[in-house]
């Protein structure tokens, strides 16, 4: 631990406070819930690659960890881009969704393959390529209070408090664009939702409207959870227990989000679920023979 370093090569991350037995259990659940996001998410890789009708549109320990700079800048910066591209896709989905419920006869024309390359290609260099000056301005500054993160991963609020620069004007142009990046795909979104809801409305039948809005409920549950969860994180207490509220808020947030994502998007479509039942029957017909 340094106290007045002139260059920081390293940060140390302070974690969690807590007995080692709480750990244990922690680092059991959590390491529980990456496991099942992994096999989720291998599991919708393998059945896209196999079924070609899915190709289509459509830790914690409890001692003080160090990290090197060079890690601390790679880690927010994958943080941050790889978060404003999935801000940028859940905009792009919404549209999609709307063309789907508004426009069904025209949706294979409108999002054709070309289409969908294009978009989520955008998406992925659009959230690449804005988080580079962000990155790049914050490790300008020198860390001269400490080198002690109270985080469990290089936070960039937390590491512009370990300057002694005056950050205040950064500070605001970074929260600009942190907005900006928000809207830009907020906007989109409630107004494709403006017109999917205004189409449903119109449909005659129960079923009908019960149909359009399935095909929707899976995106809508990502927007109220990836929107809400951004909410919750900026609506915290001013007490001086907030940096805890914070870390454990936010890993929770991270936890749930991930091990939620493969069965919100991908596991609860009728499509993926069948073609998952025809694989297990291979599989168990294979073994037979």
């Amino acid at each position: 631990m340094t106290s007045n370093p002139s260059r920081v090569t390293e940060f140390c991350l302070s974690g969690f406070p807590g007995s080692q037995g709480l750990h244990h259990v922690l680092f059991a659940v959590f390491f529980l819930f990456y496991s099942v996001t992994i096999m989720g998410n291998t599991v919708i890789i393998v059945i896209i690659c196999v079924d070609k009708h899915l190709q289509s549109p459509m830790l914690l320990i409890r001692e003080m960890q160090t990290i090197s700079l060079t890690a601390c800048v790679a880690q927010l910066f994958l943080y941050l881009a790889l978060g404003t591209t999935e801000f940028a896709m859940v905009g792009v989905m919404a549209v999609d969704r709307s063309v789907a419920v508004c426009n069904p006869l025209r949706y294979n024309t409108m999002m054709n393959s070309h289409t969908c390359i294009s978009v989520v290609t955008g998406s992925w260099v659009f959230g690449f390529l804005s988080e580079i000056w962000p990155v790049y301005t914050t490790f300008q500054f020198t860390f001269c209070k400490s080198n002690v993160l109270d985080y469990f991963y290089c936070d960039r609020g937390q590491l512009l408090k370990l300057s002694g620069d005056d950050t205040l004007f950064t500070e605001f142009v970074l929260f600009l664009m942190a907005v900006f990046i928000i809207l830009s795909s907020l906007a989109p979104t409630i107004v494709s939702y403006t017109y999917i809801i205004s189409t449903i409305l119109k449909i005659p039948t129960t079923s009908g409207r019960r149909k359009a809005f399935s095909s929707c409920a899976s995106h809508f549950t990502f927007v109220v959870i990836g929107y809400g969860s951004c909410l919750f994180l900026c609506v915290k207490p001013k007490q001086t227990q907030a940096a805890e509220y914070n870390k454990t808020v936010s890993l929770l947030i991270f936890m749930l989000t991930l091990l939620l994502n493969p069965f919100i998007f991908t596991l609860r479509n009728d499509k993926v679920k069948q073609s998952l039942r025809d694989g297990v029957k291979n599989c168990c017909q294979l073994l037979k023979d």
